[in-house]
């Protein structure tokens, strides 16, 4: 069974052949990331301008490294949400347009969902029930998977996601968009004991994040030694920002996997690239005779091939959705239970 799955929910024109939900036969990947570079940060309007121009072409090498042809493709997935809906609208009009003309079934993915599907692509062995940490430059979620169709939110974060928050401080600390592989460099040369930055919502049980105060100690820390002339080491910075990071996440995940009872975590999301990140969760997960997962770099950050992987366990169940399928830039987990 063949899915075509597109993605466009931010800066990545990315489109897969996937066989039989895990063997991935093509993931081409167009990114944004030097336009966007010099704007230091995603512009959404060139992001959607510059899907519309990509997107037909990449959904042609795909098609092409896979040696299939559309009329063997048995789906069509499209990442509908969450992201930037000008960005969205594309992917969503163009798998639409295929649909259509192909006169294929259409599944609309949960980008989020694609994420953690991921790992299955990375790890045949691995299967539900497992614990999520879902770690991006939009989200963090802590997601219980109790099904290949069946996920209940545990906690998220209340505003900054810690992607998003990485950005942020290496973009004041002036380094080039993307910000968060730079602070991980840095970090890996620094003292992380150096500075002293809080940690919020710390309770035990409380699995929801917060990183905008975070976020604004290390700008304040960063104003004050300017403002008193003194100089301040890059990487002692990035090092100790991080770890207040990466302590919160694995706390987090670990407490989570205690209340749950769940002895398989999983990482998913850009962050997942973090060396520090996966180091400290490997690490913990050992310790607490865990099996920890996460995915390949490549399948980390936003990519087609998790979108198909996602789209044809729907398939499986029957969930397709028609040409009334929209752009919904603040969806929420599909599979939720409540």
């Amino acid at each position: 069974m063949y899915t075509l799955a597109l993605e466009t929910s931010c800066d990545e024109t990315s489109v897969a052949v996937i066989e039989d939900g895990r063997r991935i036969l093509s993931n081409i990947i167009s990114t944004q990331v030097p336009i966007h570079r010099k704007f230091g940060g995603v512009v959404p309007e060139i992001a959607s301008r510059q899907h519309i121009e990509y997107v037909m072409p990449v959904v042609k090498e795909a098609l092409e490294e896979a040696e299939i042809t559309l009329n063997d493709v048995d789906h069509i997935g499209v990442t509908y949400g969450p992201g930037l809906v000008g960005a969205l609208l594309v992917g969503v009009a163009t798998a639409k347009a295929l649909s259509f003309a192909a006169d294929k079934p259409l599944v609309g993915v949960n980008h989020m969902e694609g994420h953690i599907f991921a790992n299955f692509l990375s790890h045949t062995e691995l299967e539900p029930p497992f614990l999520a940490l879902v770690v991006s430059g939009g989200h963090t979620q802590l997601v219980k998977v109790l099904g290949y169709n069946r996920f209940e939110l545990m906690g998220q974060t209340r505003d900054d996601a810690a992607g998003e928050a990485f950005d942020k401080i290496a973009r004041v600390m002036g380094y080039p968009y993307p910000g968060g592989p730079q602070i991980d460099k840095l970090a890996a040369l620094g003292n992380a004991d150096a500075v002293v930055f809080p940690k919020a919502l710390h309770e035990r049980n409380n699995f929801e994040f917060s990183f905008s105060g975070l976020k604004s100690a290390v700008l304040n820390y960063l104003h004050t030694q300017e403002q008193r002339g003194e100089t301040y080491s890059p990487e002692d910075v990035a090092a100790s920002f991080q770890k207040t990071v990466v302590e919160t996440l694995v706390e987090k995940t670990v407490n989570a996997a205690e209340l749950s009872g769940l002895r398989t975590v999983v990482l998913a999301g850009g962050v997942a690239a973090n060396h520090g990140l996966t180091q400290a969760m490997e690490t913990v997960c050992k310790e607490k005779g865990y099996t920890f997962y996460k995915p390949e770099p490549i399948l980390c950050t936003d990519n087609g091939a998790m979108i198909g992987c996602r789209a044809y366990y729907m398939a499986q169940d029957g969930r397709f959705a028609d040409m009334t399928l929209n752009a919904k830039p603040a969806l929420s987990l599909t599979g939720t239970e409540t």
